[in-house]
């Protein structure tokens, strides 16, 4: 055929799942997704890898099941990064041009943003995005994109996210012991924030938390612009921990308790129901009611709402989020869950699904908060792909039953049959690259039309 395809697979390396996943577009610039695996988590803790041989495991595990699903191997992946060792942080930064009357080029633009990666940060540390929040050029504020002014003074006002260099070596270190290579390393809030936010969320001010099973993200958008994130470095498993130690019970059983029979909100839970859950070893089975249940998740949930509540003031934007709240991630789904936040916030609250940007048959299975983030990585690397088309086309004959592919692959009848293109080992995204690829979708709306 001579239509060309192209893929995209990402990993996310959660606290208690590693998602391995593959996708394509289609004819309409939706995302279907042709495979997906999970599986259990035991090396990662609060989103910090802590035992390469079990992560290493069990992102084998999911890559080869989401290879046979949907008949695509591939060499190159994209990997989101979270922990509670991401910080971040505001700096401004200028350059002063040779002559007013010159249009400002893209490069330009681009050298302020390499400047931002020479400031000083911890021993140990290192920049993982530099974000331009506006422009000003010559004390005219607000500008968006400065590409084709005129003026002699550039500034810009950036938000820059930093993690330990340590993190992101063990991210990759397991990813490379699967015979895989890193294409980019991408913050986890801001994967999940693509494929659960609208833009007119983002316009008018929304705060996304995705609340996982080792860390809870928080990113807070204004203006189309992200303007705050953060890790706060708990999630839904201290709820579990919680239920285990003050109901006396197995980690499993908690885990069940918490999801069938939870409730974030313990006044209006049932005093008369309870639930038998099965004694240790033969004993006695124990019985735990419903509202003594709720109020033992509500005490912990309340905890980490007043850590969002926090990062939202933090931000300098708590009196402009005019879309309030949208949670996603597997902590969502807990029951009157949006009530207690709302509550607690006293902002609007709904449950963020990665529906926005989906299409095709998997629709449905993959339209869970818990797949927020993977969603988002494929998004993200689809991004990359249209900015660098020629340096990822790899070419397939259509006859292959697991054809090789990098991070994006290409069906092309031209190839020679039975040629399989070779694995490059390549190193991750080049900072230039990285700087184009973000730029390109800040200015990408001059170019549309307002439908």
């Amino acid at each position: 055929m001579s239509k060309k395809e192209q893929y995209v697979a990402a990993i996310d390396i959660g606290t208690t799942k590693i998602v391995a996943i593959v996708g394509k577009k289609n004819e309409n610039g939706k995302i279907e997704i042709l495979g997906l695996s999970k599986a259990l988590s035991r090396g990662v803790k609060r989103g910090v890898v802590l035992n390469i041989e079990e992560t290493v495991t069990a992102i084998q595990t999911t890559v080869e099941d989401v290879q046979k699903r949907s008949g695509i191997l591939f060499s190159e992946v994209f990997v989101g990064i979270a922990g509670q060792h991401i910080k971040s942080m505001k700096n401004r930064g200028y350059i002063m041009r040779e002559a007013y009357d010159d249009e400002i080029k893209k490069e330009e633009v681009f050298k302020l943003i390499e400047d931002m990666h020479k400031i000083h940060i911890d021993i140990g540390e290192e920049i993982i995005h530099v974000i331009p929040q506006n422009f000003i050029v010559d004390n005219e504020t607000g500008v968006k994109s400065p590409i084709g002014m005129c003026g002699r003074r550039l500034e810009a006002n950036f938000h820059i996210v930093i993690g330990q260099v340590a993190a992101a070596k063990n991210i990759e270190k397991c990813i490379r012991k699967a015979n895989l290579t890193v294409k980019d390393m991408i913050l986890e809030p801001l994967a999940s924030s693509d494929a659960v936010l609208t833009d007119d969320e983002k316009e008018a001010g929304v705060v996304l938390v995705d609340i996982g099973g080792g860390t809870t993200d928080v990113a807070v958008y204004y203006d189309n612009i992200i303007r705050h994130t953060a890790v706060i470095p708990f999630g839904g498993n201290v709820v579990t921990k919680d239920i285990k130690e003050g109901c006396a019970i197995l980690q499993r059983h908690a885990e069940q308790l918490k999801i069938q029979y939870g409730s974030a909100l313990g006044d209006i839970a049932p005093e008369d129901k309870v639930v038998s859950i099965p004694g240790i070893s033969g004993r006695e089975p124990k019985e735990i009611s419903f509202k003594s249940l709720a109020y033992i998740i509500q005490s912990r949930m309340e905890e980490i709402i007043d850590a969002v509540n926090f990062e939202i003031q933090n931000s300098g934007y708590a009196d402009k989020l005019a879309a309030g709240v949208v949670i996603t991630g597997g902590g969502a789904l807990l029951k009157h869950l949006p009530q207690l936040m709302k509550f607690k916030t006293a902002m609007d609250v709904r449950i963020g699904l990665p529906n926005e940007h989906l299409a095709g048959s998997a629709k449905n299975e993959i339209n869970q908060p818990m797949y927020a983030t993977s969603v988002g990585l494929i998004m993200r690397g689809f991004d990359y792909l249209e900015t660098y088309k020629k340096s990822f086309n790899a070419g397939i004959k259509e006859e292959f039953v697991l054809p090789k592919v990098a991070a994006v692959a290409q069906h092309d009848e031209e190839e020679e049959d039975g040629l399989k293109p070779p694995v490059q080992e390549e190193e991750k995204t080049p900072l230039t690259e990285k700087i184009k690829i973000m730029l390109s979708r800040m200015f990408e709306v001059e170019d549309q039309s307002i439908k």
